[in-house]
């Protein structure tokens, strides 16, 4: 039963998800999990939807965002749980961010096409979830028109994302991680809230922060983390089981969340198409249920 539980996942809402909120809660209450929330990025429209579907269906639904924000000049996600998901101040951090996306978008374009891929602003608004004048063009998107290109099909740099290839699992975001994300070859900075900023936001929409997968966003910084739990700085969790995170990270964390007294959290961060082998309700827990329901009364409470 530990699959029971899942408090990270995107929708639609996210520029990286495939489904909508309702369609990912009948997913959750078929896959045997219990207790969801919807973390979209910078997000919390996707909630409303989520919360509807969730009441039809006797599955206990979260509010929840991912917050984008830096400390250190390191890009970080924070989770909201328990926000107020109509909130203002959560729509007004959602228009800004979106923009810097937007230009960012452009950016990454001339950077990808400067590795001598042609790809063009139609193919990457084609698999765009934002419907305007142009949507973001993330990472993930940039894999998937280049990886269905047949003039790149024996292309040396796409090769480990094919499949058998040593990033095959998950080539989308593997692509990303290797090119867009911060310090690689075709990323371009968006400036986001610095993490008092995003915690701030989350406590005064009556949520709880908790931050999300660092053992992957604090790769080769480990030490930053007793920093961000500072009692002043109000982060209240950490997810310690999820699929970025192999039994030694997660043993790590979990020792760190017993030393700060801190919220033990659980997500698989379900993508879609984005991440094959992520699977809703597989987050690597190794909590009881006991010890579980605990957490989750600690993090709603």
């Amino acid at each position: 039963m530990k699959n029971y539980v899942d408090l990270h996942m995107h929708s639609n809402c996210s520029d990286d998800g495939d489904f909508t909120p309702a369609e990912l809660v009948r997913k959750c209450k078929e896959a045997g999990v219990q207790v969801m929330s919807i973390t979209d990025h910078n997000s919390a429209r996707g909630n409303a939807e989520a919360k509807v579907e969730a009441r039809k269906l006797g599955v206990d639904f979260i509010t929840g965002i991912e917050i984008d924000c830096t400390y250190k000049d390191v890009n970080l996600h924070l989770l909201g749980y328990g926000i107020d998901d109509l909130s203002a101040d959560i729509k007004t951090l959602e228009s800004r961010i979106l923009a810097g996306e937007k230009a960012a978008s452009f950016e990454r374009l001339a950077l990808t096409q400067k590795l001598s891929f042609d790809v063009t602003e139609a193919e990457l608004n084609a698999l765009s979830n934002i419907s305007d004048e142009h949507g973001t063009w993330t990472g993930e998107m940039f894999a998937e028109v280049l990886l269905d290109k047949k003039e790149y099909l024996n292309h040396p740099l796409l090769e480990p994302y094919r499949k058998n290839g040593e990033r095959s699992d998950n080539p989308f975001v593997n692509f990303y991680w290797d090119f867009y994300s911060q310090g690689k070859p075709c990323y371009a900075k968006v400036e986001f809230p610095k993490i008092q900023e995003a915690v701030d936001i989350i406590r005064s929409n009556g949520g709880k922060a908790v931050l999300a997968h660092p053992g992957n966003n604090l790769k080769n910084c480990f030490e930053l983390f007793d920093e961000l739990f500072e009692p002043d700085i109000g982060i209240k969790g950490v997810e310690v089981f999820c699929s970025y995170h192999d039994k030694e990270t997660a043993e790590y964390f979990y020792k760190k969340a017993m030393e700060f007294s801190l919220i033990i959290t659980c997500g698989s961060d379900y993508h879609g198409k984005t991440k094959p082998s992520v699977k809703l309700g597989k987050t690597g827990c190794r909590l009881d249920r006991a010890e579980m329901e605990k957490q989750i009364q600690l993090l709603t409470g």
